[in-house]
This record gives structure tokens, sequence and C-alpha cells, in this order.
């Protein structure tokens, strides 16, 4: 599944259509895994991209005009999601569509946001209302990078849990973004054993380990993400960050600092990469 540093690579894929006019929307398959609503290329022919925000793993298109004074008008919110296995596409010009190319957005000078989505588990929604009221919004954590997520946060959220710190940094009503891949990275990188009761964790080292979430994105941001399960960016370039794994995906591989093989087990139904001598087990 494609997680933060994948969605805002893909983000920032699009940024070139921001301020174009859409011409177009041709939908192929409503049936992701929410319908996509039926009025959405009628409520976008002719509207403008005014902004491409993102909100833990969801790419929230702000859609709209320019009024005579030139101020934006935004009259509702694309959200999108990638789900299992979706890929949005930035195209310089049209391209005949492939058999899991469900969703085109085409604008007028050309270029094309195409969705391909095997699996059909992404979403194309359209909101009318204020994107943080939304359901699917609403709950959310604070974003990992953000001045808010910091060692004193993370300290009150996981005092009275007693799930393990891998399954508590994965919980988007903590922290969004942080998914399987970032997880055992972090964890490796700030040396706590993945199954560590989440309530166990110091003050000193939620602050340590907050600090290694946000280099261990910061690295898969600057690296263009991960190419796990052909992870490209809309620009169609693969990220490489998977190449510079600590654990994830390394059973049975030296680790990178100590040379001890490194283990897999299963937390949260999730495969759990870590180093027994670098991440060793300290609570009972």
């Amino acid at each position: 599944m494609p997680e933060l540093p994948e969605v805002e690579v893909t983000r920032l894929g699009l940024l070139p259509v921001q301020g174009a006019r859409i011409s177009v929307v041709t939908i192929r398959h409503h049936g992701l895994r929410w319908p996509i609503p039926a009025d959405l290329p009628q409520r976008l022919q002719g509207q403008r991209v005014l902004q491409l925000k993102r909100r833990a793993k969801y790419i929230l298109i702000e859609i709209g005009d320019v009024s005579d004074t030139g101020e934006p008008v935004c009259q509702g919110v694309l959200l999108l999601h990638l789900g299992m296995s979706g890929r949005l596409c930035l195209l310089e010009r049209y391209f005949a569509h492939e058999k899991h190319d469900h969703v085109d957005i085409a604008f007028e000078d050309g270029r094309v946001i195409r969705l391909r989505d095997p699996r059909r588990f992404g979403a194309v929604l359209w909101l009318d209302q204020e994107p943080a009221l939304h359901p699917l919004l609403s709950s959310l954590g604070p974003e990992p990078l953000d001045a808010a997520f910091d060692g004193h946060y993370l300290h009150q959220q996981l005092k009275s849990r007693n799930a393990a710190i891998k399954t508590g940094i994965m919980d988007a009503h903590i922290v969004v973004g942080v998914g399987n891949i970032y997880a055992s990275e972090s964890l490796f990188r700030a040396r706590i054993h993945p199954e560590t009761p989440a309530k166990k964790l110091t003050l000193a080292q939620c602050e340590l380990l907050v600090a290694e979430i946000k280099a261990t994105l910061q690295a898969a941001l600057a690296a263009g993400g991960s190419s796990l399960r052909d992870f490209f960016g809309a620009d169609g370039n693969p990220g490489y960050f998977q190449q510079t794994y600590y654990v994830y995906g390394r059973t049975g591989e030296p680790c990178r600092v100590c040379g001890q093989l490194i283990n897999c087990i299963r937390l949260g139904q999730r495969s759990t990469f870590y180093c027994a001598t670098c991440q060793p087990r300290t609570f009972a």
C-alpha cells in the first residue's frame, strides 16, 4: 500500500496542473472502494484546479475558478485515495487507456491525470463541506512532520496503551501516515523493540522515536518514496528508498549496523522486521 511519502511524491508530481482548467472527465468504472459520484464529470468540467493538498494518505484537490478580481473561489474538493494498488499518472497528452485505467481528468492544454487501480480499493469522492469535517478525515491525528507531533504529545497518547509500540505509531488516530514500512524502519533507528508495550516508553524514548519517524519520512521523500509493489510517482519516476531499508523486508539478511540476521514476526496481522541486537527486548 502506498504510504505517506509515496502519496506526497504523487501530490508533488501533480503540481504542474495547478491553475489548469478541466475540459472533460471520463469515468470508466464507478465501483471503487466507494462509488464515484455519477455527476462528478459535470461538477468538474470547465473548473480549475486551485490547489493540491494532502491530508494523511489522501490527496485533496481544491476545485473552482477565479473571480473577476482575481480571487480563487472554491466550489468543492476532490478527495483521492490510492488504496492498495492505485496510481495517479500525469500524462503530457492522452494515451489509449488500459484495462485498469478507471478515471481520466483531461485539461484544456492536453494533459491528463489518470487513475490506474487494479484492485479498485482506491477512492474518488466529491466534498461539498470543509474537508476536515468529512468522516474520513475528522478523527485523524496530527501529520508526522508537523510541529504538533512531538515527544510530549506521543508520550501522552501512549501512556495508557498496552498495545505494542509498532501498532501504536501505526494508529492514524495518534499520528497519520506511519505505515508498515516506515514504522519498522523508525523503530530500528530509535533502537526500540517493536513489541515493547507502548505505555512503557519513557519521554526520552518518545522524543527519540518522533525524531526518527520524522527523519525516516524525510529521507523517503528525498529518495522519491519506495518502489515496493512497483510504486512510481505521478511523473513516472520510481522511488529508491527501499534500497536503504535497515530492516523492512530483509528477513535473514545481516543487519547493516551489527551483522545480526534480521528477524520477522507478525504484529497486528502485519509483517514486522527488527534486529534483536540493535533492538533488544528489554521488557517482561
